[in-house]
């Protein structure tokens, strides 16, 4: 029996398979599926096994999932795909028998009033329904905030809509971490876990962190999500990515990206990281 990560030539899942490989689950012991498997040769190189899944293609999908133990099932992209993909790959998933699957659903999935959450929210009572699960609602990533240092510096400003809403973000590593706890220990079956980072912040306290980490003034530029969306559509950001961003900012002007739940670092044994260490090393 194995544990198959989903999407993992993506980075949270290949996060996650070194996680796995580092907690000494046996390289045998996983099963890696992209759609591209040429981009996790590097994997099976190693002895993960690897397999081609495409969860528009459900004919494939038990295949790829057979002999599986534990399922994490990585969230798609594409927002208006979502729920039908996500079908597609638990439907799969009960034909293969997994004994359990771990979404990665968003933070405050039930309740958020983001454009994202109901995608997430009908795909949690789908898998409730059907599988033993457990929801890991990761909140934002601080990647998002670091991979933009480079314009961050030359504009000297971090724009946004979130006004003073506060943020619990963690790195990709820490909610990778986690998931592999999850997926190599008991227990959390039917557990819903509220993941984010120690140290939540604001957008201006962001901001703060930057200017001390670089050693110049960086300020924070507070748009309405109007002006949010256009700046990034005059960024070179898709359109529906765009909307989305801006309405998870002012999901964050509402405090919804915040949590004090403690599940993360819980689940990690540790403190997660913090923003000044994430900025400190975008910035080496």
């Amino acid at each position: 029996m194995s544990i198959v990560v989903t999407a993992a030539s993506g980075q949270l899942g290949r996060l996650t398979v070194e996680a796995l490989l580092n907690r000494g689950v046996p390289a045998s012991g996983i099963v890696a599926t992209s759609r591209d498997v040429s981009r996790i040769k590097d994997f099976a190189d190693r002895g993960v096994t690897v397999r081609r899944a495409d969860f528009a293609e459900p004919a494939g999908l038990p295949a790829a999932f057979e002999g599986a133990d534990k399922l994490l099932l990585i969230s798609t992209t594409t927002p208006s795909e979502r729920v039908a993909n996500h079908r597609r790959a638990i439907d799969a998933a009960v034909a293969a028998g997994v004994s359990l699957v771990a979404y990665t659903s968003m933070l405050r999935a039930d309740t958020s009033t983001t454009s994202l959450a109901p995608t997430h929210s009908a795909t949690e009572e789908y898998l409730r329904e059907r599988l033993p699960s457990v929801m890991l609602r990761n909140g934002w990533y601080l990647e998002n905030y670091t991979a933009q240092l480079p314009q961050v510096l030359q504009g000297g400003a971090v724009v946004g809509a979130a006004g003073p809403g506060r943020i619990s973000a963690a790195t990709r590593a820490d909610y990778a971490d986690a998931a592999a706890v999850v997926l190599t220990t008991e227990g959390h079956t039917g557990k819903v876990y509220e993941l984010g980072g120690d140290e939540s912040f604001t957008l201006a306290e962001l901001a703060a962190a930057i200017s001390a980490a670089a050693g110049r003034r960086i300020e924070y530029t507070h748009l309405t999500a109007d002006a949010f969306t256009r700046v990034l559509l005059d960024a070179g950001v898709p359109a529906e990515l765009a909307h989305v961003l801006a309405d998870a900012d002012l999901a964050m002007s509402r405090d919804e990206m915040f949590t004090d739940s403690g599940d993360l670092r819980r689940l990690i044994g540790r403190p997660t990281a913090t923003p000044a260490e994430a900025i400190a090393a975008a910035l080496r």
